[in-house]
Parts: C-alpha cells; sequence; structure tokens
C-alpha cells in the first residue's frame, strides 16, 4: 500500500488535474438558493449556492464586467453558470461563476446557445475559412441598427472622422425584445442585396445579457453567416462571444469600434502614402546615379574611344570584301556563258535542219520514215523533205 502514500501537494494535483480534465465540470448550470451574499471593493463577489440537502462556495471574479446584477441578496433562487476551479495550495473547491441569472429566464436559453454552438462549430460556421476579408477603402457602408440608440451615431461619427466622402445606408431594426431578431435579420437581407454596398455593419450598444440576446439566437446568427457581403458583428460587450461574433467575417467589441475596424484613418493612410513617394523618389534617385555612374563608365571605355578607328577598318575590310566578290561573280558569270554557248552549239548540231542543210533527205511513206525499200512497191506514193521544200514521187522502180 506504500505506493498509495502521497504528500499533500501531490494528492492535491490529482484532483485539480481529474477537475480539469472532466468535462462535467465545465459549461455547466446550477440552480440554488444564494447566501453569504459578499461584494468586495476589489470586485469580484463571493457567496455560497445550496439547496435543502447541500451547498459548495462560488466566486464571480470581476462580476462587473460580466454584467452579473449588484443587488444579489440571501435567499434570492438563482441559476448560475461557471466551471468548477480548485486550488492546490489551499484545497478549495469552488464554482467560478461566468453568470448569474436571478429567475431561471436564461438558464435554458444558455443551454439551447451551447448546443447551436456545438452544432455550428461541427458545421464549420466558425472556421476562418469562411470569413470574408473586408475591403481596404469601402466608400458606402450599410447599418443594421436600432433608430433610437447610440449605435449608428457611433459608427458614423467615427468612420466620418476616419475618412471624407462615405455613403451610409441605414435599416432602422429593434435591436431587443420581440421581434427584434426579424428586423434584425431583414435589415441584413435587405442591404445585402443593394449593389454598391461594400460592406455591413450590424450591431448595438451595450446592455444586460437579456438585451443583447436576439444577437445568440440562430436565426440571427444565420443571417450574418448568409451574408454574402462582408458584414461585422458590432454589439457593446467585452466579456464572451456572440454566437453572431463568432459567425460574423469580423468582429468589433463596440459600435465604434465596427468603424475603427472596416475604415482606415485618413491620416494613417497619408502617411503610407507619403513613406511610399519618399521610397519611390529614393529609388528614382538612386536608378539616375547608377545610370549615369554607368554612362560614364562607357564613355571612359576604350572600345567606345576607338570605335571610329573600328569603324573605319571594318569600312576598308567590307571594300576589300566587295571587290573580291564582285570579281568572283563576274568569273561565275563567264563560265556558265561558255558552257551555255557549248549547249547551245550542241542543240544546233542536232537540230534535223542542219542535217538537211548540208544536203541530205528525209523520205517517209504514210508517215513512216523510210529506212529500206523493202515496204514499198511500183505505183507507191513518197514524201521527200528536203532543206527547202517538199517532194511528192510515185515508185516506177525499185532496186534492192
Amino acid at each position: 500500500m506504500t505506493d498509495r502514500i502521497y504528500k499533500v501537494s501531490e494528492f492535491n494535483k490529482l484532483i485539480k488535474s481529474f477537475v480539469e480534465k472532466n468535462e462535467n465540470f465545465h459549461n455547466f448550470f446550477l440552480k440554488g438558493e444564494l447566501s453569504g451574499v459578499t461584494y468586495y471593493r476589489s470586485g469580484h463577489l463571493y457567496f455560497t449556492l445550496k439547496d435543502e440537502k447541500g451547498q459548495i462556495k462560488c466566486v464571480a471574479f470581476n462580476y462587473k464586467l460580466k454584467k452579473i446584477p449588484n443587488d444579489l441578496k440571501e435567499g434570492d433562487a438563482v441559476t448560475i453558470f461557471g466551471d468548477v476551479g480548485f486550488y492546490e495550495n489551499r484545497g478549495n473547491l469552488q464554482i467560478l461563476v461566468r453568470h448569474i441569472e436571478k429567475d431561471n429566464k436564461l438558464g435554458s436559453l444558455y443551454e439551447k446557445l451551447e448546443k447551436v454552438k456545438r452544432d455550428f462549430e461541427e458545421k464549420g460556421y466558425f472556421s476562418l475559412n469562411h470569413k470574408k476579408p473586408l475591403p481596404r477603402f469601402p466608400k458606402n457602408i450599410g447599418i443594421v441598427t436600432s433608430p433610437i440608440g447610440a449605435g449608428f451615431h457611433d459608427i458614423v461619427t467615427t468612420a466620418r472622422k476616419r475618412m471624407g466622402g462615405l455613403n451610409f445606408y441605414f435599416y432602422p431594426a429593434k435591436v431587443q425584445g420581440e421581434s427584434s431578431v426579424k428586423e434584425i435579420i431583414k435589415g441584413i437581407e435587405t442591404l445585402d442585396k443593394i449593389p454598391e454596398i461594400d460592406l455591413i455593419i450590424a450591431g448595438r450598444g451595450g446592455g444586460s445579457i437579456e438585451d443583447l440576446w436576439s444577437f445568440n439566437e440562430e436565426k440571427t446568427a444565420m443571417a450574418f453567416y448568409n451574408c454574402t457581403k462582408p458584414i461585422i458583428s458590432a454589439v457593446g460587450h467585452e466579456v464572451d462571444f456572440l454566437l453572431t461574433d463568432l459567425v460574423a467575417d469580423v468582429r468589433a467589441a463596440t459600435p465604434t469600434q465596427s468603424a475603427e475596424i472596416a475604415i482606415p484613418s485618413k491620416y494613417e493612410v497619408l502617411e503610407i502614402l507619403n513613406n511610399r513617394k519618399n521610397q519611390l523618389e529614393n529609388l528614382m534617385k538612386n536608378k539616375l546615379i547608377n545610370c549615369e555612374n554607368s554612362l560614364n563608365s562607357f564613355k571612359n571605355n576604350y572600345t567606345i574611344k576607338k570605335f571610329i578607328n573600328y569603324l573605319d577598318n571594318y569600312k576598308e575590310n567590307l571594300v576589300l570584301k566587295e571587290d573580291a566578290l564582285n570579281r568572283a561573280i563576274h568569273l561565275n558569270l563567264e563560265r556558265k556563258k561558255q558552257t551555255l554557248d557549248l549547249k547551245i552549239e550542241t542543240l544546233i548540231n542536232l537540230n534535223p535542219l542542219t542535217t538537211l542543210k548540208r544536203g541530205y533527205s528525209i523520205t517517209r511513206y504514210e508517215n513512216t520514215i523510210l529506212k529500206s525499200c523493202n515496204l514499198l512497191k511500183v505505183g507507191d506514193e513518197i514524201s521527200t523533205r528536203l532543206y527547202e521544200g517538199e517532194l511528192i514521187s510515185t515508185i516506177k522502180e525499185i532496186k534492192i
């Protein structure tokens, strides 16, 4: 049994490891009644959650950032959302609270939300592969938000400070309460169909988690995901990501920040342009200096300086080659002329008229040249071709 003997710190480490690896100890809801509620000036909230058979220590660090009510009191029935935390050095186990709701309204909503998140995660809706890049210099901005809240004013004011010449397409929509989901979806779909709009910002200012819940609804998130134009989820909260934050192309913590993300600062753009202008000027100066150096190098080059002499020598060489070429052409023509004369003389000698001119003749019988008398008989008519003229004769006697 000695192998089962632990030091306290070793045993606490085993407990902590077990707690951290057990999924049942993370992202869960607990229902119960508050006891020993203590708000500290440090910004932390400590209390005990109990029911009729048990109790457990709880802590909400920085409760104000988590939008946890500051009026919780002894005996309040609540539902909390959080994780199990175990501190090795003290051996304390407590619940690290992320949200508290006085009634059970949000308990079922958070449970449903976690299921939707898991479903979206499996379908790849949160993947960076589906994120569209924002246009670098947008001109026309679509905005879906409340007409009575500060969100629209914050976006427009911030955007115009950063860049001039912008156009805004505003779709007023309820952003909390009844019908808000339908209006947000309608606004996104309407602006998405306007060709000239470069990007869309949809969101609202801050509020309680109940106020923001329209942006945690599955249908709203799908409108963000299906938007063909780049879209920013701009809801005024800092702690947790809403569902629209996860599916949108870009998440902004506030409406003001959405304008800062979407619109480049004209001063920053001018600074970039000036830097690039200076870079181009330096490049051009260096290029000119290099060209001047290259030109001077060519001017001082021995070959360039002696180029005229080189041309004269080359010209003289060409003249010599021209004379030699003319002589070769003349000689070749003479040879060809002699050859042609010989061939003409040969053709003349082979001409039958030349033979006839020397006193010879050609005798035919019925268009056949006669070489023997055996083909003839007395009375046959023959023709004799002379150099000049032709004789027609009749055979009176044949001598062989």
